[in-house]
Formats: structure tokens, C-alpha cells, sequence
């Protein structure tokens, strides 16, 4: 059992979301990450619970990947707290751009919310009387970031890093790059004193360096072939989207493939597009054998449970 400060709290979720984080101290309520959409009702429950009476005043979040911010709508609604989002993405939010939001290029959805202010690399907040610095984290997402409080040695490190690995790196689909970006955040939680990660993803852990060490292998092989990084995707967003759904046709989902652009991106890398019925049956036979996420019976696929 990994022991945190009084005033943090890891409400730690399973797909879709991401986990949350609360932190409580006299001046304010504050959550990281609100998780997805559908959970949006249990992401409040779970603060409402924690919280009783009191308000949460604020919502910030580490990037606007759906599974980090899908709760932030009805939790505005629920209380008048302010949000913070990274200041790259200010713009899209404004125009609720949901291609550069990535929402419709994963086939994913996010309820529209607003901001009240914007927060980027070297910022300083308060949270849970403790002083966070703002850290980018380019590589899984160009616009991510991550919070380091030096005093206690603990990094929120959102999808740059967990405890076997880090989130997909999704530029590299969109012939940016990636690999070199999420190398260099590793590099760089390297040089910090970190005894406690909580991630985006899974319970908080130790170990750091052997995360690291993990992680920076992993980055190694995706680099030598980025097929791995595409196959990785496409595994991924079609169990998140099962497990949204599920229960979808085999046609269905290779419809969405084709409509949704990092999907397309992913699978354009793998095989050419009249490979594709066939690629997404290996991949769906692959993920439904006796220890896997999915069920296939030839013509619909469903999610086990969580």
C-alpha cells in the first residue's frame, strides 16, 4: 500500500477513465482529471462522497484526452468550480474543435465544457496545501502535463508514464512525432526525486526506476518499428470503444475505422485499406481468446466486464 500526503486522495478507476485525483486542503477542493464521459455521473459521486457538503472549486487537467476530461461538464454543472486546461488547447475549447480535440478522430465523445484559465510548463499551484510544479509531457499527447511536488517526492504523471509503460503515442499516427518526445519526458522525470508516481492509469506506485526502465525499453522498440505503435493504438481504441458500446457489428466497427482519423491513420500504417476487413478480424480474434477483453462470434463483438 503506497502511502500519500492526507490532503491527496487517488480515486483510482478502471477503462474508460482515468483515475482522479482530489486534493483538499482550507482554501479549496481541486480534481485531476474527471475521467469519461459515461462515468461522469460516478466521477461525482465519488467527489461528493469524499467532499459532504463542500464544494469542488476546481478541476484542472493534465490534457484533454476524453478519458481525462469527459467529467468536466457535469461537474460544472454540479458545482461552480473553476478549470484549468493546458494553454495550447485554449483555442480548440473555445471553438469546441472536436478534430483537434481528438474526440471524433478516436471515435470517442466528450460533453462540451468551458474554462476559466489556462496553465503551462513551469506554473506553480497549490493543491492540497503543497506546491506543484507544471511539467510538460509531450509524447502520448503534444499538449500534456504533468504535476511535481518536490517536497513529497510525488509526480502525477498522467500518461507519460505508469507503472509497466505509458499511454499510446498518438502524433507518430499523424506523421509527427512522438517517440522522441515521450523519450526526452522520461529523461526528464529521470532527473527528479520521485518516490511516488501516480499515474493515469493504475494504483500509485514505487519503483520508479524500474518504471523508468521499462518504459524507456518500451519507447526502444516502438521506435525500432512504428507498426508496433500503430497496432498498439488500434488494439486500444477498439477495446475502449467495446467497452463504451458494448456490444458492436464486425461491420460497424470497420465503418469506424474508416471515419475516425487516428483509427484510419493506424490502420493505413498496418495494411493496405483492402486488408482492412481482414486486419481488424486478426485483431479482434487475437483479443477475444479465453483471458481476452473481447467476444467475437463472427458477425458481433462484445466487451467483457470490467
Amino acid at each position: 500500500m503506497i502511502a500519500l500526503p492526507r490532503s491527496v486522495r487517488v480515486f483510482e478507476r478502471g477503462w474508460l477513465s482515468s483515475n482522479n485525483v482530489l486534493l483538499i486542503d482550507d482554501a479549496r477542493a481541486a480534481l485531476v482529471d474527471t475521467g469519461y464521459a459515461t462515468h461522469a455521473a460516478q466521477t461525482a459521486a465519488l467527489v461528493r462522497h469524499a467532499l459532504g457538503a463542500r464544494p469542488l472549486d476546481l478541476i484542472v487537467n493534465t490534457h484533454l484526452h476524453s478519458d481525462h476530461c469527459g467529467g468536466n461538464a457535469l461537474l460544472q454543472a454540479t458545482w461552480p468550480c473553476r478549470t484549468l486546461i493546458p494553454s495550447t488547447e485554449a483555442q480548440a475549447v473555445r471553438e469546441w474543435d472536436e478534430t483537434r480535440l481528438t474526440f471524433r478522430a478516436t471515435g470517442q465523445y466528450c460533453e462540451r465544457f468551458a474554462f476559466s484559465d489556462t496553465i503551462a510548463p513551469g506554473a506553480h499551484l497549490t493543491l492540497g496545501a503543497l506546491d506543484w510544479e507544471v511539467l510538460g509531457a509531450p509524447g502520448h499527447d503534444p499538449h500534456s502535463l504533468m504535476l511535481y511536488c518536490a517536497e513529497q517526492q510525488l509526480l502525477i504523471s498522467a500518461d507519460a508514464l505508469w507503472e509497466n509503460g505509458f499511454g499510446v503515442i498518438f502524433p507518430e499516427l499523424e506523421g509527427e512525432s512522438g517517440f522522441a518526445e515521450q523519450q526526452a519526458v522520461l529523461e526528464l522525470i529521470g532527473t527528479l526525486a520521485v518516490k511516488t508516481v501516480i499515474p493515469g492509469h493504475g494504483a500509485p506506485f514505487s519503483g520508479v526506476n524500474a518504471a523508468l526502465d521499462r518504459a524507456m525499453s518500451r519507447v526502444a522498440w516502438l521506435r525500432a518499428d512504428p507498426a508496433h505503435n500503430a497496432r498498439n493504438a488500434l488494439k486500444v481504441l477498439i477495446v475502449f470503444k467495446l467497452l463504451d458500446a458494448r456490444v458492436l457489428s464486425f461491420e460497424t466497427l470497420l465503418r469506424m475505422i474508416d471515419e475516425a482519423s487516428v483509427m484510419r491513420a493506424a490502420a493505413a500504417m498496418l495494411k493496405p485499406r483492402s486488408a482492412w476487413p481482414a486486419l481488424l478480424r486478426e485483431l479482434i480474434e487475437g483479443m477475444a481468446g479465453e483471458n481476452g477483453p473481447l467476444r467475437f462470434d463472427g458477425e458481433q463483438i462484445s466487451a467483457r466486464a470490467e
